[in-house]
This record gives structure tokens, C-alpha cells and sequence, in this order.
């Protein structure tokens, strides 16, 4: 599957994860990266020192939005990339070069890319608004998100920017993608693994390299490590 990833990467640490799983993945072919929220130049930096630790410094990496649409952000800063330290990695100018990468990489493969959005909607919803056909040309549309009333008042993805999420789930005149699939934290919180279980497994594992220090971020600042899972619950939005 011909994949781009738009991601804000460095905030918690599932996004690494995530990219890292993709990156070993044989069935996908990850076309591209493009990092969201504050600092997506730095994000760009943690992204491009996993993929050059996986051997695969050949894939696009370009900054996009660094602030919501209409209210302030709220993750200004890439704290994990405090992290980076000597990993080999490109530099990146915050030149929100993103937008416009997704829309020739969507145009140059009609209805062959699939784009998993894995932080908040700023980048996919500009695409959209400036070029309302590009849903249409998507293999499909899949996204974490989905969970819309919890205690928080709404899923972090979402509120994060919400003028962009009411964008992205078709609150607009622009054409749905074919597929739209999203997956919220009522799935994602499924599969949880602690801190010193995954500080054990890390130490084995040599290819997760960057990321094992990107944790040490995330769990100083007191998060839990989440893993995604293929299975459970979905909240799906029919065409």
C-alpha cells in the first residue's frame, strides 16, 4: 500500500512507535512524512533520525502547520526532540513545505494513496480547502480519531484544532474520500504497555534505536506507552 504519514511526532511517544513499525513493514511503501504542531521542523529532525536508523534515509520528510487554524496552540514545543542527540538525521527550515508535497505526491498516484493521519488535522485540512478534489483521489482516508465526548470534551486530535477536524470529517463542501476510516481512543487504549515492561523489551531490540531515547522523554514526563492494535473497535464514516 503506497502510504504518507502526517504525524506530530514527539508529543507522545506512539507516533515513533508507529513509524517505526511502518518502516519494517514489507507491505507498505511509506511515500512520505509530513510532521504537524509546534516545531514541525524539529519533529521533521525525529522522524528523519528514525528513518536513517532503519536504513531508509530516501523517504520525504517535509514540515508543515505549525499552528492550528483559528485558536492557540497547544503543544508549541517538540520536547523529545531534546533527544535527538548524535542520531544522523537531516536538518529542516519550518517553510511548511507539506502541503504542497501531499498534494503532488496524491496527484502523481490517483486512487493509490492511502493517508494516516496521526495527529492533529491542520495540514490534511489545508490540502483539502485548497485543493477540494484531492479526497476524491485518495486510495482512502484513515485517521486517529473518533472518540468525540469523553471527559476532555472531545479527543486530543481533534480539539487540538477543531475548525480543521470539522474540515477533514466533511463539515465542508468538499467531495468525501472513498474510504474513511477512523480509529479513536476507545480502540487505541486497548493495548497499553508500562513503562518498565517497555524499557525491558527496548533493551533487546536493536532496531528501535532513536525512539528508545524519545521514550525516556515520555515516560519522564509521566506517560504511559500506548501500542496501537489492528483489532477492535472502529468507527467508521461511510462515503
Amino acid at each position: 500500500m503506497k502510504l504518507l504519514l502526517d504525524t506530530d511526532i514527539g508529543n507522545d511517544i506512539d507516533d515513533s512507535l508507529a513509524l517505526s513499525y511502518l518502516l519494517r513493514e514489507p507491505q507498505c511503501e511509506l511515500l512520505g512524512i509530513t510532521t504537524v504542531c509546534g516545531e514541525p521542523e524539529r519533529r521533521c529532525e525525529m522522524a528523519s533520525a528514525i528513518c536513517r536508523h532503519h536504513g531508509r534515509g530516501d523517504i520525504p520528510i517535509h514540515p508543515g502547520c505549525p499552528v492550528p487554524l483559528s485558536i492557540p496552540q497547544r503543544q508549541p514545543t517538540c520536547p523529545q526532540a531534546a533527544k535527538l542527540g548524535d542520531w544522523p538525521r537531516d536538518r529542516f527550515a519550518a517553510d511548511n513545505s507539506a502541503i504542497d508535497f501531499m498534494r503532488r505526491t496524491i496527484r502523481a498516484n490517483p486512487g493509490e494513496v492511502a493517508l494516516l493521519a496521526i495527529g492533529p488535522f491542520t495540514n490534511v485540512a489545508t490540502l483539502f480547502t485548497l485543493d477540494p478534489e484531492i479526497p476524491t483521489l485518495l486510495k482512502g482516508l484513515y485517521l486517529m480519531c473518533g472518540r468525540f465526548f469523553d471527559t476532555m470534551g472531545g479527543e486530543w486530535n481533534a480539539i487540538l484544532d477543531p475548525w480543521a477536524t470539522a474540515i477533514v470529517y466533511g463539515n465542508t463542501a468538499h467531495p468525501r474520500p472513498p474510504v474513511h476510516v477512523s480509529y479513536g481512543l476507545d480502540v487505541t487504549e486497548r493495548v497499553r504497555l508500562p513503562r518498565d515492561e517497555a524499557r525491558r523489551r527496548f533493551a533487546s531490540l536493536s532496531g528501535i534505536g532513536p525512539v528508545r531515547d524519545f521514550a525516556e522523554v515520555w515516560f519522564e514526563r509521566g506517560g504511559a506507552l500506548y501500542a496501537r492494535t489492528r483489532k477492535g473497535l472502529r468507527t467508521v464514516t461511510e462515503p
